[in-house]
């Protein structure tokens, strides 16, 4: 009596995952743009599918340098810990725009483009900020000192050169092939924290309509002059109280994939938690209204001065929101200036059973099938990948 009770619990169980999976079929939305490949297509269809039953981990520069070391094979601060790759690799395109080797942290544009590649091979993630340097004046993405978004939008003075900037961006981007020449797809964050008033974009120099519309004519060139279609675009802002501040600057649904927000725990644990649990509550709300994915862009606790950082204060916020696709924390710099542990550090421990916990996903529980590939492919088939 108990193994067919057993063989009917499975029967059952079968049942409402494949009804589930269509369920999840049906309500499967496609990317923004409407000439996205088809490896871009399945990574968005992917990410829906993954929506609410897990949230993948990410590592912005993880396999390019950690705390003390740089340009090693198979290295990363990540799997050093929890003994696999993070499932979401984030990338900087700041400096290609002047034709640099390398980009702002000093990982040469040739490695990292063999980083790309390797992630992707893996089945894994790759995000791409974008800090440009200020195309009006030469000097970096933190200077705001004069409305550099209205001289460069079309008839602007400095239109050309952000025009060119956009060229080395777009060639670069589509020089991101797989295996077979496949165009790689990413995820493309550019203007991030673009309610902060720290970036020349942003809002202590740029009015709302001028970002929105700068946003546009950035996301059309790369689309219809560049013919770049190999992006998923990710809407990330920096602090926001309500839905208002959040969507003021928003560009419309044709011009964003998912939306999240950049947000880090300073000196005060209590206060982080409070922000990021009404932050997330908004961007909730926000992303069903839009039929968005959700995403924590950017995160961290420099240092991670707290033993339980992890499993007690990040992983709790995280599951509540079902929309919530993928978290990343920050880059491992330096021994001053990192995100994530390394062996023997504190927070080491927690960190594995944060990895470990049934909500989070990194690289072993990916393969390059169940992301890229059939739309309907469990998300845990393959091997393990680590």
């Amino acid at each position: 009596m108990k193994k067919t009770t057993v063989l009917i619990s499975k029967f059952i169980l079968v049942i409402s995952l494949t009804f589930s999976a269509m369920a999840n079929a049906q309500q499967l939305t496609e990317p923004c743009d409407v000439k996205a490949t088809k490896e871009t297509r399945s990574l968005y269809s992917s990410l829906q599918r993954l929506m609410g039953s897990a949230i993948l981990f990410g590592h912005h520069d993880d396999t390019a340098y950690g705390i003390n070391w740089r340009n090693q094979p198979d290295s990363s601060d990540v799997k050093s810990v929890s003994g696999s790759y993070p499932a979401i690799y984030g990338w900087d395109l700041a400096k290609i725009e002047h034709d640099s080797t390398a980009d702002i942290n000093g990982v040469a544009f040739a490695d990292q483009r063999r980083l790309v590649k390797e992630a992707y091979q893996r089945g894994g993630i790759n995000t791409f900020c974008w800090h440009a340097d200020n195309p009006v004046n030469g000097k970096t993405a933190w200077d705001t000192t004069a409305n550099s978004v209205k001289d460069i939008l079309p008839d602007g003075s400095y239109h050309d050169v952000y025009v060119k900037y956009l060229e080395k961006v777009a060639k670069y981007l589509k020089s991101l092939k797989g295996k077979d020449g496949e165009a790689i797809p990413i995820l493309f964050r550019p203007f991030h924290e673009l309610t902060g008033g720290w970036f020349w974009w942003g809002t202590k120099t740029t009015s709302p309509q001028e970002l929105i519309d700068l946003w546009r004519f950035t996301i059309d060139y790369l689309r219809k002059k560049q013919k770049v279609h190999n992006l998923l675009v990710v809407y990330s802002t920096a602090d926001f109280n309500t839905e208002e501040e959040f969507l003021e600057r928003y560009p419309g649904d044709d011009y964003v994939d998912v939306m999240g927000f950049d947000l880090y725990c300073d000196k005060s644990v209590p206060d982080y938690v409070i922000r990021l649990d009404k932050q997330l509550q908004i961007l909730q709300t926000a992303a069903g209204d839009h039929q968005k994915l959700a995403c924590l862009a950017e995160t961290g606790y420099q240092g991670i001065p707290s033993s339980e950082w992890w499993t007690k204060i990040l992983l709790p916020e995280l599951i509540k929101y079902n929309r919530l696709s993928y978290v990343m924390a920050w880059r491992n710099a330096n021994q001053e200036h990192y995100f994530v542990p390394i062996p023997g550090h504190q927070s080491a421990a927690d960190f594995k059973r944060f990895a470990n916990d049934s909500h989070i996903l990194l690289q072993n529980r990916l393969s390059p099938l169940s992301v890229y590939g059939k739309a309907l492919q469990p998300l845990t088939a393959g091997k393990d990948y680590r």
